[in-house]
């Protein structure tokens, strides 16, 4: 084999019209990296091709990811380049088993989640043990990009700056904070929490999931649902409790962008569908005694029904629709269940954590994953900042938007992603204090990184910019970090999504982070203080 030569590969989806239509942009991507190999003498050997049947050459399975894995020499240099979202576990498997150096590549780009991507691949790879680079660029001409690049050429590997990040010393909290969370950690323990699973390992985020015996020393232990119970149960909702769900948004002064093509347009149908699916959430979550829910959809329910993000934003709500049981009794009463997204279980974790903690500090709170979109500087009260687009594709509540209810609107998901349809909980989240954190699984062991910021306002035109540089259907909050660089929080970061809650009033923003990394560490997970 050439000495300068390195092996590419790149994953992608599972559903074939996200790989159609994506892969120009992948192609555009892998040209720039090309040329940006041979200014340094590399050249890259694609170890597979374009499929003319197919339509993209992408890595769309599992097992051809296995096949393919077996024709690389183990010992070169291997290439992982991702513009898209894509399934870790097309490539995990040889990835696991490279002895040679690893370099996952990403684009700057917010067209399709190519960082996102790029971020499930990476956080995979942390908890797989496996040695990995990460590198991140608008153009591949940059400065910051080829000096990487060559420092990984020459040795292996990459040093990216840390300095942001800290242990967690809980001699900072006073002794009233550390017994709260102390005493939050040891009743969570005692009780037991019930996470309520349909499904787990969606779009391939192995990352996601927490093994059963780190995920009981925390007190919590995982009910297995199906989803096709959950379809079952959509089965047995009434038409009327689905208006009633329906009649209770509008009456919010919530809006529906409704039309009358179901292939590219929302419709009533799709939403009183979702509505559906809300009602038997709750009933299957009381049924078995869930505290939090996580609901996969992806793979499986994406083929049947509306999509699952309007029954999630509504979940993650204090202030909801209400549902009552046979008995005419009303489900987890003035109460979110909170809902992970995509049945991330690291974020399943904390937003069950978060939710009742903020409670008892006083606080709302209602909280919800994001995915790490993109992110542009942009002046904010006269002061230049990197302005995160914090974008999910509807699990937010909407208590976190200008105007609530009234705030919030639905439109259709793609249906490049979701061919049956089903809306979002869309809105743009207000101004004001966040804190955010990321549990994820190294060596073995539950971490979390936790740190402080601020949802700002942007103009409305510059929303619209980055919503439709994006996915204009999906609710956004413009994300300031405290002390944390892009390039930072890029290199550290392990996984795809990231947490957010906002510390409403008076309460100090710093003083609710220390508190729920106290709360944190008294359950046994190591915690990172990043940027405060």
């Amino acid at each position: 084999m050439d000495n300068n030569q390195a092996y590419l590969v790149c994953s992608g989806d599972l559903r074939p019209s996200a790989n159609i239509k994506c892969w120009p942009m992948q192609q555009q991507m892998e040209d720039k990296l090309q040329q940006a190999l041979q200014h340094v003498g590399w050249t890259i050997k694609r170890a597979h091709g374009y499929d003319k049947e197919k339509g993209h050459g992408f890595i769309d399975y599992q097992h051809i990811g296995v096949k393919i894995f077996r024709e690389i020499d183990k010992k070169a240099p291997l290439i992982v380049a991702e513009s898209v979202w894509q399934y870790s576990h097309h490539v995990l498997a040889g990835l696991i088993s490279h002895e040679g150096p690893i370099l996952v590549v990403t684009n700057w780009d917010g067209t399709y989640p190519g960082l996102v991507g790029a971020l499930n691949l990476t956080g995979s790879l942390t908890k797989a043990n496996v040695n990995y680079s990460f590198l991140w660029s608008e153009d591949f001409t940059d400065d910051f990009f080829k000096s990487k690049l060559q420092e990984w050429l020459n040795t292996g590997t990459l040093t990216h700056d840390y300095s942001h990040v800290r242990a967690f010393a809980p001699q900072v909290l006073t002794r009233e904070d550390r017994t709260l969370a102390e005493g939050f950690a040891a009743k969570m323990q005692n009780d037991k929490v019930i996470m309520g699973v349909f499904d787990e390992g969606c779009m391939g985020m192995f990352n996601a999931i927490v093994p059963d015996a780190l995920i009981h020393q925390l007190g919590m232990f995982k009910e297995r649902l199906s989803q096709s119970t959950l379809y079952a149960k959509m089965l047995t909702v009434s038409d009327e409790e689905a208006h009633a769900v329906l009649d209770w948004l509008q009456k919010k002064g919530m809006k529906f962008d409704w039309g009358t093509d179901p292939v590219n347009e929302l419709t009533k149908e799709q939403t009183l569908e979702q509505c559906k699916m809300y009602v038997a959430a709750l009933h299957l979550a009381d049924e078995f005694g869930c505290d939090t829910i996580g609901i996969q959809y992806q793979q499986g329910l994406k083929d049947l029904v509306a999509a699952s993000d309007l029954v999630e934003g509504l979940l993650n709500n204090t202030e909801r629709p209400s549902v009552y049981n046979e008995k005419g009794e009303e489900l987890y009463p003035e109460e979110a269940l909170p809902h992970f997204n995509e049945v991330d279980e690291c974020a399943g974790i904390d937003g069950y954590i978060t939710y009742h903690l903020w409670r008892q500090l006083g606080l709302n709170g209602d909280n919800t994953l994001h995915d790490l979109r993109y992110g542009e500087n942009f002046v904010v009260d006269g002061r230049e900042e990197f302005v995160w687009v914090f974008l999910i594709s509807g699990a937010v509540p909407a208590s976190h938007f200008e105007g609530g209810y009234s705030g919030a609107s639905s439109m259709r998901q793609p249906p490049m992603f979701f061919k049956k349809g089903g809306g979002t909980l869309r809105g743009v989240s207000r101004p004001g204090k966040i804190v955010w954190s990321r549990i994820y699984i190294e060596q073995d062991e539950l971490c979390c990184d936790i740190g402080t910021g601020r949802a700002v306002e942007l103009p409305k035109e510059e929303t619209e910019r980055r919503w439709a540089l994006t996915d204009p259907q999906w609710p956004i909050m413009h994300g300031v970090l405290d002390g944390v660089s892009r390039d930072q929080m890029m290199a550290k970061h392990k996984a795809n999504h990231i947490q957010v809650a906002y510390v409403d009033g008076d309460f100090d923003v710093k003083r609710a982070a220390e508190i729920k990394a106290a709360t944190f560490q008294s359950l046994g997970i190591k915690v990172n203080f990043c940027g405060i």
